[in-house]
């Protein structure tokens, strides 16, 4: 089966499957202020970059993620990185109107971060847009998930802007970046709930 690779074209930033040819401006984007980074594991070499966008790749290939380098339209720089992962398609029966879909039924939207000069413009809301739209609309998804460290208040707060629904708390879900069995803030918003958001997100975008 072929896998889709699009690439998401906005007004303010684009994104495009990862690949080899990305590092180096990742890589630039990562060192502007590493700082940024305090809820997110953002590679600072160059070896760690790669083995990250190599790692980024083997899952596209898997059909389990799809990565993107978030590049800025008006310069073409590199301006960070996000992705869809943990895609499932479901054994529907023979004969349900879903059996046979080409796409994934479920994924979620993370692995997020951009560099310093992107952050509170409009690419990190574009780029959930363009996602979202692409998931519910292309793929016709029935569920889309997003979490974050339950202590990022920031983040936490961006996906209840856009509409997400807060479902819970996944406890020692998985590392953090400062090594601590970290606690999950866990968000999504389901098929008949898309209208409502995308239409949040269009107001948004109007309003920038």
């Amino acid at each position: 089966m072929t896998i889709e690779y699009p690439t998401l074209t906005g007004n303010t930033v684009r994104l495009e499957p990862i690949g080899l040819h990305h590092v180096d401006g990742l890589l630039a984007a990562a060192n502007a202020d590493p700082s940024l980074y305090k809820w997110t594991v953002v590679p600072q070499t160059r070896e760690a970059m790669q083995a990250y966008v190599e790692s980024a790749a083997a899952a596209r290939e898997a059909g389990t993620a799809l990565a993107f380098a978030t590049v800025r339209i008006a310069d073409g720089a590199v301006i960070g990185a996000t992705r869809y992962f943990d895609m499932e398609r479901w054994s529907w029966p023979a004969g349900h109107e879903r059996h046979g879909n080409p796409y994934r039924d479920v994924c979620e939207i993370g692995y997020t971060w951009l560099t310093r000069s992107a952050i509170r413009t409009a690419a990190n809301t574009e780029a959930k847009r363009m996602m979202l739209t692409h998931a519910f609309d292309a793929w016709k998804m029935l569920r889309v998930c997003l979490h974050t460290d339950a202590r990022n208040e920031r983040s936490r707060a961006a996906m209840e802007r856009i509409g997400c629904k807060f479902e819970g708390i996944l406890r020692s879900h998985r590392m953090a970046s400062d090594f601590i069995a970290r606690d999950s803030a866990r968000y999504s918003i389901i098929a008949a709930e898309w209208p409502e958001a995308k239409r949040r997100l269009a107001e948004m975008a109007a309003a920038r």
